[in-house]
């Protein structure tokens, strides 16, 4: 579903990512692996259209979106979980939650049931604020935020950062879940190695903005794979 091509992506004078490359498949989780500082968040935004590549191509379902706003590919069925969550911490969770219609035609404006079953805390707290939140709460939220535009695409970008261990739990739970369906691509980044192979069908390892390994996960050597994680 989702095909990235040789891409550039620049701040400035720093080159940020090197000629990347991987594809995300429906059904299947692809978790980007690497170090802090490597390019990771910086491939999560070429791909949902918050920073421009200078060369390369990004297709989705066979489309170029390569030059496509944030909200067009939004719209098309791509969703992202970002990095420290970024709810709107005076919204109520339900008003969080209904931020998500902005992508989505008006007779689909609705939160759909399945997010509270995926996580029921949401349904208790639907007036309280999410400010008001736990970090492990305020991650289910943003979670369920993007399942609310029904994504053909789900990017994660380091769900289990600081969050509390029980909670990781319930999110790998979910995004097994999620994969299983048949009907959702998602995208994983990570640097919480067990987490991210438990799930991961391919992996793609980012160094110094470049791929150094890729491929399916039974056919990559873990230790390898976690040498290029650790410090």
């Amino acid at each position: 579903m989702l095909e990235v091509r040789n891409i550039d992506l620049f701040y400035g004078a720093s080159h940020a990512l090197r000629s990347v490359s991987l594809n995300a498949e429906t059904g299947r989780v692809t978790a980007v692996l690497g170090r802090n500082g490597v390019g990771k968040t910086s491939l999560m935004r070429a791909v949902v259209g918050q920073h421009p590549i200078r060369n390369g191509d990004i297709l989705w379902e066979s489309k170029n979106i390569s030059r496509d706003p944030s909200w067009k590919r939004s719209a098309s069925g791509i969703a992202i979980v970002p990095q420290g969550r970024e709810i709107f911490p005076l919204l109520t969770v339900r008003e969080n939650l209904e931020t998500g219609f902005a992508a989505l035609p008006r007779p689909m404006r609705h939160i759909p049931d399945e997010i509270f079953d995926l996580f029921p805390v949401l349904r208790d707290m639907l007036g309280r604020r999410g400010g008001d939140l736990s970090g492990g709460q305020q991650q289910q939220l943003a979670i369920g935020r993007a399942l609310v535009t029904r994504p053909r695409l789900l990017v994660l970008d380091e769900p289990t950062e600081g969050i509390q261990p029980s909670i990781i739990k319930d999110i790998q739970r979910v995004i097994k879940q999620l994969a299983g369906r048949g009907d959702m691509a998602i995208l994983l980044v990570e640097q919480y190695f067990d987490f991210a192979h438990e799930l991961a069908d391919e992996i793609v390892v980012l160094e110094r903005g470049e791929v150094v390994l890729a491929g399916a996960k039974t056919e990559l050597d873990r230790e390898k794979v976690r040498s290029h994680l650790t410090v």
